[in-house]
């Protein structure tokens, strides 16, 4: 089935992009959260006439995302945790207490956005991945250190 994206869909498409879906896909997700529109003439020819406003938003979006790229790249973030024997954490670091230390600097990101192949079980440094918008991806340094 053929639908109009109303919104960026990670791994799916861009706002305005006509995609094919499955059709319970489109129809009990898509189509009832309002992320997409089914893609009758109708309204193919309703997106056509706000493909303008697509791209001014889309490359405004483009450019707040290479902002906080730069402010992310330039930092180093420190996470204590209670560690053991051989540098092992008791817990971990996962993707939602990087976003909890980013939110108290004033980033705020959605945790789904940060790329962690799995959650952090030792002390060290660590390169993370935060996939801000498509083709703009920031990479922070995260320290953990063992908790005094």
């Amino acid at each position: 089935m053929k639908v109009i994206l109303k919104r960026d869909v990670d791994e799916l498409g861009l706002e305005g992009n006509i995609v094919d879906v499955a059709k319970g896909y489109a129809r009990n997700y898509l189509i009832p959260k309002a992320m997409a529109l089914e893609a009758t003439g109708q309204n193919i020819k309703l997106m056509e006439g706000q493909k303008k406003k697509i791209e001014v938003r889309r490359l405004k979006a483009t450019e707040d995302a290479e902002i906080i790229k730069e402010k992310i790249e330039g930092m180093e973030i420190s996470i204590a945790q209670k560690a053991g024997e051989e540098d092992k954490l008791y817990g971990s670091v996962t993707s939602m207490d990087i976003a909890a230390y980013l939110e108290k600097e004033g980033i705020a990101i959605d945790r789904r956005k940060i790329i962690l192949d799995r959650p952090i079980k030792s002390l060290g440094e660590f390169r993370v991945s935060i996939k801000l918008y498509p083709k703009v991806t920031a990479s922070l340094k995260v320290v953990v250190v063992p908790e005094a």
